[in-house]
């Protein structure tokens, strides 16, 4: 068995060589391409970075998180040994967790396991989005952003900005308003695809995936979100213990 590591921490891959007893090739810790490259029967995702980072680099491998954040099932650091252990024991199942695929007039930009996010580039600033499905106007509303999230990252952003926590497993998309200017507004669970536009050229706004800056987006541009494929997260006993959300 071929075990990739995604971390920023040497002393997080030297407990994983530790684990499996010999001294594999390094193909570990910032270069996630390096370590999809070498085809790993599996990949050990050293906090939630490890695993956005795996998702934007198109990782097919299943991936064995540990600490990585609300809404994942995750191996306490603790138990890292042992969830290693279970891996070569060949003691370990698979649970798939689908995502995003997002899509700006068309052309696809991004994927993402959380969310994905339109947000003034200034702080402070607020912006006024439009929310439909298909050809249906959902909601017109100003605000610092909008965040679209799966039911792993209801648990996340879109959960502190007041949205619902949405059942692992459901086919629906949590949309959060983020400090609207109004007292009153709305969130929604809708079935996919939801499309987001910028309603005012006003205040720069920038497309976020996971967190992760994609670029601007332009007034009256679409920004499609549907699910798009899924990512294969392992549980093993040790996960099965932990449970962060």
């Amino acid at each position: 068995m071929h075990v990739g590591i995604v971390t920023g921490r040497d002393s997080f891959a030297d407990r994983i060589d530790d684990a499996l007893g010999n001294e594999p090739e390094r193909t570990a810790n910032d270069d996630v391409r390096s370590v999809l490259d070498a085809e790993p029967t599996v990949v050990v995702a050293d906090g939630e970075h490890a695993v956005t980072d795996l998702v934007r680099a198109g990782v097919s491998a299943p991936v064995l998180p540990v600490d990585a954040g609300a809404g994942v099932e995750s191996v306490d650091p603790s138990d890292t040994e042992g969830a290693i252990d279970d891996l070569l024991a060949e003691q370990w199942t698979t649970v798939d967790r689908p995502l995003l695929s997002i899509a700006v007039d068309g052309e696809h930009v991004a994927r993402a396991l959380f969310d994905t996010t339109l947000v003034t580039s200034e702080p402070v600033r607020i912006s006024e989005y439009g929310v439909r499905i298909e050809d249906e106007q959902v909601s017109q509303f100003r605000a610092d952003a909008v965040v679209v999230a799966t039911p792993v990252g209801s648990q996340g952003y879109a959960h502190d900005a007041g949205g619902p926590v949405v059942q692992q497993g459901s086919d629906v998309l949590s949309v959060v308003p983020v400090a609207p200017f109004a007292i009153h507004v709305d969130n929604w669970v809708l079935r996919g695809p939801v499309t987001l536009t910028v309603e005012r050229d006003e205040d720069g706004v920038e497309l976020l995936a996971d967190d992760h800056t994609v670029g601007p987006i332009e007034p009256h541009q679409s920004v499609e979100i549907t699910f798009d494929g899924v990512l294969d997260l392992v549980s093993v006993e040790s996960s099965r213990r932990f449970f962060q959300g």
